[in-house]
């Protein structure tokens, strides 16, 4: 199986100068656990996720002054839509995070998780049984 069968297509994009509270309100709202930064000045896009606005408020910083351009991890690691999901898996261990922004040659097309993994690869009928 492929990153493009597992992947969401629902890519929650927002800017640099979106307050961390801001950002996790879309991200609860959509019910995802990261959204993509893209910021059109500096010509890039980076993710941020919900460990990340958690690590801000372990650290008593305010969310309504925080930033999400300042919480962004810029180094992404992007998959491919034709990567397998083991490509995909082993990626996310290796850096040791749960989100891939799923790139193409015109940009970002989707976004897989841990979570999207383990749901194709554990057959409908192991969950259903429980």
């Amino acid at each position: 199986m492929l990153v493009r069968d597992a992947m969401s297509t629902v890519i929650l994009t927002i800017g640099p100068a979106h307050t961390l509270r801001q950002a996790a309100r879309l991200m609860s709202t959509r019910r995802v656990g990261a959204a993509v930064v893209l910021d059109t000045d500096a010509g890039g896009l980076g993710i941020i996720t919900e460990r990340d606005i958690l690590n801000s408020l372990a650290r008593d910083q305010d969310p309504d002054v925080e930033t999400a351009g300042s919480h962004t991890t810029h180094e992404v690691v992007f998959a491919a839509p034709g990567w397998t999901l083991a490509e995909a898996a082993e990626a996310m261990t290796h850096g040791g995070f749960r989100h891939l922004v799923v790139l193409d040659g015109q940009g970002p097309v989707g976004m897989v998780s841990v979570r999207d993994i383990i749901r194709c690869w554990i057959p409908a009928h192991s969950v259903a049984g429980r």
